[in-house]
């Protein structure tokens, strides 16, 4: 490796490290369940959270570099249970830079019914600009989970897919982007769940989805602003 390659990998296992205490911080993962990759740029290589390794002994020394065919180029661990379905996603998405895998409480109870999240909130359309939705079963361990997340989400505005009778696994341009469509959707689900305890959700025009996703994902937040007298 040169050491412009170098350099982006060592600092990729500093941010992975770091995202790892964002799901802890949400509950969205329980023991040593879940993780987060991030592809590095330019490369056919990916850093992933070790197997088996508690969230409390994580550090940037203790991630893993893998190649985005799952085999172990760099560290002293072995990879993630579901590095193969995270190497497919980046094969078949060049456009994701980042995965997460959690077994949130909420959003696995729908994913263990074998239900989507229909779009009935607005905070819902910005962030996912429709339903969240529901992918097919596979064992972990190959690539099926990733060919699944794919199928799922190819043409979809979501970045997050909930794996019947499994979890959810989320996409991003970067591996924060990923952690933030985890947390989203944790939230998302919750709130579906509580609305459906109270009676019918009331639905959302589809012309309403759209204008509200656009505006988040075009709009919202803070905008570039040209210098004065430019």
């Amino acid at each position: 490796m040169n050491a412009e390659v170098t350099r982006q990998i060592a600092e990729l296992r500093e941010t992975v490290a770091r995202l790892h205490a964002e799901l802890t911080r949400y509950n969205l993962v329980a023991w040593t369940s879940g993780n987060v990759s991030a592809r590095v740029p330019g490369q056919d290589l990916m850093v992933i959270k070790p197997s088996g390794v508690s969230y409390d002994d994580l550090t940037a020394a203790t991630m893993v570099v893998c190649d985005l065919d799952g085999v172990l180029v760099e560290g002293d661990f072995a990879p993630s249970s579901d590095t193969a379905a995270h190497a497919y996603v980046y094969r078949a998405m060049p456009e994701v830079g980042g995965v997460v895998h959690t077994h949130s409480s909420y959003a696995t109870a729908w994913a263990a019914c074998g239900e989507s999240i229909p779009c009935h909130l607005t905070a819902q359309a910005d962030e996912f600009g429709g339903e969240i939705p529901i992918g097919p079963f596979a064992l972990i361990g190959g690539d099926d989970i990733g060919k699944g997340i794919v199928a799922t989400l190819a043409g979809h505005r979501s970045p997050a897919v909930l794996m019947r009778n499994h979890g959810v696994f989320t996409i991003g341009r970067d591996a924060r982007a990923a952690v933030k469509a985890a947390v989203m959707c944790e939230d998302v689900a919750r709130t579906a769940h509580l609305a459906h305890t109270l009676g019918q959700p009331v639905p959302m025009a589809q012309a309403d989805i759209d204008a509200l996703y656009d505006r988040y994902q075009n709009v919202y937040g803070q905008q570039p602003v040209a210098p004065a007298g430019s």
